[in-house]
């Protein structure tokens, strides 16, 4: 009897690649669901497959007692594995399988994407032609400007690399800091959130969704920062807290957000982001392209395939 695998990444089964063919080639029973699913959905399909292959879906304790001793791994597409209960996991002994190092090329290309589109007013200017208007409105430039940088892993580092041929002057914190790679690039150390805020105009997230991260950004450390500062995030949501976001919008302590992850994907219509004037939002597509994608499908395949047949070559998150 093939085992049976549950595959809910849509950007792995949307884009062409080989992972397809190594997954095709296996045998496997392979059920493909949308997502990322909620703990619902997890819940009702639980039990019934001996391994998961998953994005952002709610992996949780309920989830596991329903799916063990069945599931015998978990591969993630990708590197944040907050939707996961590791430490749950990592108590029964389940490995959970990730990617690290495909996406952050990628990733850091999309933080400068928003950085240009929001400093030059790009969205609105393009929609004004579009509609046979000629509105001509007068932008920024990155030339110069101060950039701080919340984590300085993989993806901080990208940005910071970027930040430096716009002749932009960095500064980041981070508690596994660097040394060789900041000396290198010319990297302001800061220790304290609040001092880093107060210096920079644009602020960029790069930092792992934990108890201690959740709600970094909120109203008192939105106050420490540069009138109008820009905040861009491409983490995870849940580090900033969106009530205060939305508040330093309207009055105008925040110059903009520019986000490629919400709460709620997709935002429901009402969503208090989706119609305001200094909100620039894109669908969760930081690592979504036709080189990064494949890279992060093969390797969570690569994953998957080497632990089931006993092979040693996997990228394993927890140990035990």
């Amino acid at each position: 009897m093939s085992l049976r695998i549950l595959l809910t990444t849509t950007s792995y089964q949307d884009t062409p690649g080989e992972h397809h063919a190594l997954l095709a080639a296996q045998g496997f029973d392979v059920h493909c669901e949308r997502g990322p699913l909620p703990e619902s959905r997890m819940l009702e399909l639980a039990g019934d497959f001996d391994a998961f292959l998953c994005g952002d879906d709610e992996i949780t304790k309920a989830v596991l007692d329903k799916a063990l001793p069945r599931l015998r791994v978990i591969s993630k597409y990708g590197i944040g594995l907050d939707k996961i209960d590791v430490a749950e996991c990592t108590a029964r002994k389940l490995p959970v399988l990730f990617t690290p190092g495909v996406n952050h090329t990628t990733v850091a290309e999309h933080v400068f994407c928003l950085m240009l589109a929001h400093v030059r007013n790009l969205v609105d200017s393009a929609n004004s032609v579009r509609a046979g208007q000629w509105k001509r409105v007068t932008g920024h430039e990155l030339w110069q400007k101060k950039l701080g940088l919340i984590g300085l892993g993989r993806i901080g580092q990208e940005v910071a690399k970027r930040a430096r041929a716009f002749d932009m002057e960095v500064h980041a914190l981070d508690i596994y800091w660097p040394e060789a790679f900041a000396a290198q690039h010319g990297i302001i150390r800061h220790t304290e959130f609040e001092s880093l805020l107060a210096a920079v105009d644009v602020v960029s997230l790069h930092t792992n969704l934990s108890d201690e991260t959740r709600g970094l950004i909120k109203a008192e450390r939105i106050a420490t920062m540069k009138p109008g500062a820009l905040l861009i995030n491409t983490a995870r949501s849940e580090l900033v807290h969106l009530p205060d976001v939305i508040t330093a919008l309207d009055s105008g302590a925040l110059g903009g957000y520019a986000t490629d992850v919400l709460d709620e994907e997709p935002p429901p219509a009402d969503h208090p982001l989706l119609k305001h004037p200094k909100a620039l939002i894109t669908p969760h597509i930081g690592s979504r392209t036709y080189e990064s994608v494949p890279r992060q499908a093969l390797r969570s395949t690569l994953n998957l395939v080497n632990y089931l047949a006993g092979k040693p070559d996997v990228i394993q998150a927890n140990k035990f």
